[in-house]
């Protein structure tokens, strides 16, 4: 057939010889670009238009990090030639500062369309870490908090669109704690933070990085306060009561991982390092015996849930080593959950296989 009689096929061939055409002058110009950087560094030409060609660079290809190591060096050149200012008196020290400041903000500004672009970049976020470092070394520390301020304004900008993105929650763990330092006058943020992944999860349960994120706090948050052991068992059952909400949807494995999680306070071998060390061993096997029980009920809507039957497993040798071993029942329960294991998880099977062969052999 004919459009406008001009073969349709003869269109599409026009077309792709065009399309090849821009696409040999794209690597045309990037390559020129790759080939003007490397030869201003060779030269020590770390002038503006050398920063120019590196951002023209970056916005192609933002993974090639040795651009973002020149893009470092030209502006660890401006800063130490400001400083050199100061030290000749040709610069005051509050015009540094400001000049300090604007070299600063000008290049988060350029990262901000390039992070909304490739939001799991690594380099993107650390040459911002980078930058705000630089901050906090050359501005007083009133000046370089507010740009880590500004910064984790940004970073809960960016959960929002992605409330899973694990580089956004590693970005911001330490975005937190240098809000938290000495260095910016800083204090705990932890029960913010606590209150901030309840938040992130009540608008998404399957969110793992909020939930590891929550882990890490709340024996952060029990250490500052001074948590006695009433508190600490009052905010396990918090913890617990929770999981259990979340988990009407057994299929999601980020929830299973904390209620793992969880479980460590009443294993003999973890329970030191976990939330509640001060429980009896009474509280423990009672606390294990009632997970159980729950974990059994949702077997009724999720047979086929390789979760369940693996969260079965660990409550019930975590009772075992609480009251000296398993009895017939529990060996031959393991055993069963164990073969469906096998069944619903037949790419770990062999892992199921040796679990298997360890409790027969400590049962024997």
């Amino acid at each position: 057939m004919a459009s406008h009689g001009v073969p349709r096929s003869a269109t599409r061939e026009q077309r792709s010889v065009e399309a090849r055409q821009k696409e040999l002058r794209e690597i045309e110009q990037y390559q020129s670009l790759v080939t003007e950087i490397r030869q201003g560094v060779e030269k020590k030409d770390l002038s503006p238009e050398l920063l120019d060609k590196t951002s023209a660079l970056l916005k192609k290809n933002p993974e090639y990090y040795t651009i973002w190591n020149v893009r470092r060096l030209i502006f660890a050149n401006e800063f130490d030639n400001l400083v050199n200012q100061v030290q000749n008196q040709h610069l005051e020290e509050d015009k540094k500062q400001s000049q300090v400041l604007d070299i600063i903000n000008h290049d988060l500004y350029f990262l901000f369309p390039l992070l909304l672009e490739y939001p799991k970049c690594y380099w993107i976020w650390n040459h911002r870490l980078w930058l705000l470092n630089q901050g906090s070394f050359y501005l007083t520390p009133g000046g370089a908090r507010a740009l880590w301020d500004d910064e984790l304004t940004l970073v809960s900008k960016m959960l929002t669109r992605d409330s899973r993105n694990f580089h956004g929650w590693g970005y911001r763990r330490t975005v937190i704690e240098k809000l938290e330092s000495d260095e910016l006058n800083g204090q705990s943020l932890s029960r913010a933070e606590y209150n901030y992944t309840t938040k992130m999860i009540g608008q998404n349960l399957s969110n793992f990085s909020a939930w590891h994120t929550r882990s890490r706090l709340i024996l952060k948050i029990l250490n500052e306060e001074n948590a006695d052991a009433v508190e600490r068992k009052q905010m396990l059952d918090e913890e617990l009561k929770l999981i259990h909400k979340a988990l009407f949807d057994p299929y999601d494995q980020s929830l299973w991982f904390y209620h793992q999680n969880l479980m460590s306070n009443f294993d003999p071998d973890t329970c030191q390092k976990a939330m509640a060390p001060g429980l009896s061993q009474a509280e423990k096997v009672a606390y294990v015996q009632e997970e159980r029980e729950f974990v059994e009920d949702l077997i009724e809507d999720a047979a086929d849930s390789k979760w369940v039957y693996q969260a079965l497993m660990d409550c019930v040798l975590i009772e075992g080593k609480l009251t000296g071993g398993l009895s017939a029942e529990m060996n031959k329960n393991v055993q069963t959950w164990l073969e469906k294991l096998k069944e619903l998880d037949p790419l770990r099977s062999g892992r199921w296989a040796d679990v298997q062969h360890t409790i027969l052999r400590r049962t024997v």
